[in-house]
């Protein structure tokens, strides 16, 4: 039933025929239309307007999955803490309905084997049959394992912690940020797709860096009217949103953007900087060569002034990724920036700042310390599965720890850490093995951009915990985005190895055929 009513449906709205197209998307615009009429009388035009774009971006996802990665990344990097103006029982978030909708959208069709996957005619069989087909990667068992895992943890934690509504929507995003691995690979099958996400990603984190940049450079009175504008969307709003070293406000201010959190957004750039980087030097840029630079130095610059230190060396390794396996070019180009950034008169502060951290001599290495004891108790406590999301049984322990895998561990357990372990050298065993066999010229750049952007952000997860927090989940949705984006690439390169091979062995077998006489 489910199958018949899409397929209807999608033949109706993406019909090859242009009266028939026009008139049923024309249709769909006058019903929305007149919803969001009624809806301003009755809940003011604000609503109104958010459920206009929902109208839009839904009809866009329906007619092609892929627009729902632009509302995905354009939350994701923009927005990542919007709040929708009406409740459901919780808050319902932009990261919710962006996600959400992708996800569901992908379920359906992938159940209802309908169209919609490809930017071509969906009438194309192989295009359906493709929608139905379900891809697991080398690593999705041991990912799947990890959900679960997380969901038997979490189940586990509500026998001595009672979870609240905000606790459940949010472990609900970590769930489908992890899961939208699969998404990914699924709906992301071939290079033209590929280029097409990547192309959105980068404008999305170039509009992150930009708004963090202009943010940082204003005086600080407008950037706080600009975050009281958002408080509508239950941003923090006031001086109190803007963030300083040491929370000193006499001291050197830290860039935020939308991000609230300056090392949430050092980590947001760290995947920037490592997607973008190598199409520095790349024979085939996804943008003009100018506009590359233009986005990569906006990109460092809005890292630079999160002062994070993390993200610099999360940034450092992700980079070094291309730069060792294929752009040596790079190489010198980082020694030059590593030697202004050490000698410049401007950057002592910041060169001061670093070596302080790495003698944990400043307080807030200090007190990653404290918090590395305190998590130790607890995970020596509760080894095997962990505390769960909803809060702690004892009351002198705590969750809540400046390392990414020490979070996992007070979540999840050994065990969990153990399987996010495994996830992850599975992936470097199959980036490592893809990377060996080659790639094509136009895939090579996004194979060492997204695989180095995983490895960066690892690194930094040594010295910060918002890529699996459910204060960040739409970190979550990032770091998982990269690794299903990852595995999109090689496995779209090894399909496109295999075509290439049967080609050459087709015109072999024509080059050595002759006819019996």
């Amino acid at each position: 039933m489910i199958q018949t009513a899409y397929s209807h449906f999608a033949e109706t709205v993406l019909s090859p025929r242009p009266l028939v197209r026009r008139g049923a998307i024309g249709l769909l615009a006058a019903a929305g239309a007149t919803v969001i009429a009624l809806l301003i009388g009755v809940a003011g035009p604000l609503v109104a307007l958010i459920l206009a774009a929902a109208v839009v971006g839904g009809t866009l996802i329906l007619m092609d999955t892929h627009w729902g990665y632009v509302a995905l990344v354009g939350v994701v990097f923009i927005l990542p803490f919007a709040s929708l103006p009406f409740r459901l029982g919780f808050k319902p978030t932009f990261l919710d309905a962006a996600l959400g909708a992708l996800v569901f959208v992908w379920a359906l069709k992938l159940v209802a084997g309908g169209p919609g996957l490809s930017f071509s005619s969906p009438a194309r069989s192989a295009k359906v049959s493709q929608a139905r087909q379900f891809l697991i990667s080398p690593i999705g068992l041991l990912i799947a394992l990890f959900m679960l895992m997380a969901v038997f943890s979490f189940i586990y934690g509500m026998t001595h912690s009672r979870p609240t509504s905000t606790v459940i929507r949010r472990f609900g995003e970590i769930l489908l940020g992890i899961g939208l691995f699969f998404v990914v690979i699924n709906t992301v099958r071939t290079h033209r797709e590929l280029a097409w996400v990547t192309r959105w990603l980068f404008l999305a984190a170039w509009a992150s860096a930009s708004i963090a940049v202009a943010f940082y450079v204003i005086p600080e009175a407008w950037t706080v009217r600009a975050l009281d504008m958002l408080t509508r969307f239950d941003y923090p709003g006031g001086f109190g949103a803007l963030r300083w070293i040491e929370d000193d406000p006499d001291g050197t201010m830290r860039a935020i953007g939308t991000a609230v959190d300056p090392n949430v957004l050092g980590g947001m750039m760290i995947l920037a900087a490592a997607m973008v980087g190598p199409q520095l030097i790349s024979p085939r840029p996804l943008f003009p060569r100018w506009l590359i630079v233009l986005i990569f130095a906006t990109i460092a610059l809005a890292l630079y002034w999160t002062f994070s230190r993390s993200a610099l060396f999360g940034m450092v390794a992700a980079l070094s990724v291309p730069a060792a396996l294929k752009y040596r070019r790079l190489l010198p180009v980082g020694i030059v920036l590593g030697l202004l950034l050490f000698l410049l008169p401007q950057t002592q502060d910041y060169v001061a700042r670093l070596l302080e951290g790495l003698a944990g001599e400043d307080v807030a290495t200090q007190m990653r310390f404290g918090e590395y004891k305190d998590a130790l108790i607890l995970i020596r406590r509760y080894p095997l599965f962990g505390v769960g999301f909803s809060g702690v049984p004892d009351i002198d322990i705590y969750l809540g720890v400046s390392m990414f895998y020490l979070t996992v561990a007070e979540n999840m357990g050994i065990i969990g850490l153990v399987i996010f372990l495994a996830v992850m050298t599975g992936f470097m065993g199959m980036f490592i093995a893809a990377w060996r066999a080659g790639a094509a010229p136009q895939r090579e750049p996004l194979l060492l951009g997204f695989g180095g952007a995983v490895l960066g952000a690892l690194v930094s997860g040594f010295a910060d915990h918002y890529w699996f927090n459910l204060t960040y989940p739409h970190m979550t949705v990032l770091f998982w985005m990269f690794v299903g984006l990852t595995v999109a690439t090689i496995l779209v390169e090894r399909e496109g190895a295999q075509m290439r091979g049967e080609r050459v062995e087709k015109i072999g077998e024509r080059k050595t055929f002759s006819p019996s006489h």
